[in-house]
């Protein structure tokens, strides 16, 4: 990702496109086969040092940059940038950085669901208490759990694509996108076909009908949609794993290596540093997503360059932001420590009181009065979180079997088989399982 963003890597796009476009204005007599063959031989003969050089006078980094390279190409330097506007050369180039990161990207995504799969399958009918509000609520499964983030990243795989497929370039289109310095070089029919030689020469790229002096902006609005909308799968996943890492749930932990130190002062301390990282670059990634929906709503007219310096920053550094977020999510998926042991220990103290529902339930089915069973199993439930707060286990369970007026109704094993957490998960398991058969057909 850094090296798709370098500064390099774009001067040598550029160099690229002005290349092809020698050569598809060499074959209509624009440039001769000297000159071309003068372009090609140095494309490769970069020296970015002498063009911020240059740029310091020119105060224009595209100029400086036709300079330097006619200061290699002295046969063909001449007709460097021939009809071209700036953005000929510089969105173009841009979108074949944003599409390689996409890729990269796209290949993230893929491999943090495939970690994913294992773990739901894994544990697709595992029981643990769910939460709403962060209070105990009723159970589920953590196969089910995790195929939650899983499905929201498959939507985010699913936009990605989206994107990518919409993601086109300028092409060659001039000062205002009217094409009028090529059609005034050539005519329209070959100014056409010489923008499809340039697109057809990298990689095959396809534009715009439609654009001013750039490309249109509405795309990188999708595009910083796209990227804060993984940023926030990314976020949640984080934070409910920095929330399951608290002792007081104690749950899940991410991997924490051997000679790894949590705290400079405190070293017991075992912090979720990876996914506290992961929900800091978050907040970075979706706050420079406006920056793209400002950008498109400020470009007047055919264009204002209050866009160029920011989108310079905000696009890599949004790039750069989910490169590792993605890679870190991965690692953490990869290596996440579960402590089953903690998970039936949560289980057997919050589940029970969840379970007073369906024994008022099947007590009026069997002839019982709502109301009064509503306030025998609030006292009983009361009378449990009392032991609880006490730091004793939960007797919920016998104060039920033993209560006279609940034995009315119902028989101990009725209530032990109501007790029975796996009787309340409804299809968590199947659902996890069908999701995990999803992700396990993605190719990485």
């Amino acid at each position: 990702m850094r090296a798709i963003f370098s500064e390099e890597n774009k001067y040598k796009l550029w160099r690229k496109i002005w290349v092809e476009l020698a050569r598809a204005q060499s074959k209509e007599g624009l440039v001769s086969k000297e000159e071309l063959s003068d372009l090609e031989k140095n494309q490769d003969n970069l020296d970015i040092e002498r063009i911020w050089e240059i740029e310091k006078d020119t105060r224009h980094d595209v100029v400086a940059a036709i300079k330097e390279f006619a200061e290699k190409a002295k046969i063909g330097g001449g007709k460097i940038h021939l009809g071209a506007t700036s953005m000929d050369i510089n969105d173009n180039a841009e979108t074949i950085r944003m599409m390689e990161a996409l890729d990269i990207v796209e290949k993230m995504l893929v491999a943090l669901l495939l970690a994913l799969s294992s773990k739901v399958e894994q544990y697709a009918d595992f029981v643990c208490m769910g939460y709403t509000h962060l209070q105990p609520a009723e159970p589920t499964t953590l196969g089910y759990r995790l195929a939650f983030y899983a499905q929201d990243l498959m939507m985010d795989l699913e936009l990605l694509q989206f994107v990518k497929i919409n993601l086109k370039a300028k092409g060659l289109k001039g000062a205002v996108g009217t094409s009028a310095s090529y059609v005034k070089l050539l005519d329209e029919e070959k100014a056409a076909l010489m923008e499809q030689e340039v697109l057809a020469g990298l990689g095959g790229l396809e534009s715009f009908d439609i654009t001013n002096q750039t490309s249109p902006r509405k795309i990188e609005v999708w595009l910083g949609d796209l990227l804060a909308s993984i940023a926030q799968t990314l976020n949640k996943f984080a934070f409910d794993l920095r929330i399951m890492q608290s002792p007081m749930f104690g749950e899940w932990q991410e991997p924490f290596g051997k000679s790894q130190v949590g705290s400079s002062a405190m070293p017991f301390k075992k912090n979720p540093i990876k996914a506290e990282q992961i929900c800091s670059l978050a907040r970075l990634v979706v706050s420079l997503s406006r920056i793209s929906w400002d950008n498109a709503s400020h470009m007047l007219l055919e264009r204002t360059l209050d866009d160029s310096a920011n989108r310079r920053v905000a696009i890599p550094e949004m790039f750069l932001a989910l490169d590792e977020m993605l890679s870190s999510a991965t690692n953490i998926v990869e290596g996440l420590i579960i402590n089953e042991r903690k998970i039936n220990k949560n289980l057997e103290t919050y589940w029970p009181f969840s379970a007073s529902e369906g024994i008022i339930i099947e007590a009026v089915k069997k002839g019982a009065d709502r109301q009064k069973m509503h306030e025998v199993l609030r006292e009983i439930s009361m009378k449990a979180w009392e032991e609880i707060q006490e730091g004793n286990a939960n007797p919920m369970e016998d104060l039920l079997t033993s209560n006279p007026e609940i034995g009315k109704y119902l028989t101990s094993e009725e209530i032990d088989q109501l007790l029975d957490a796996k009787s309340h998960i409804g299809n968590a398991k199947q659902k996890a399982l069908t999701i995990a058969k999803k992700l396990a057909n993605l190719k990485a």
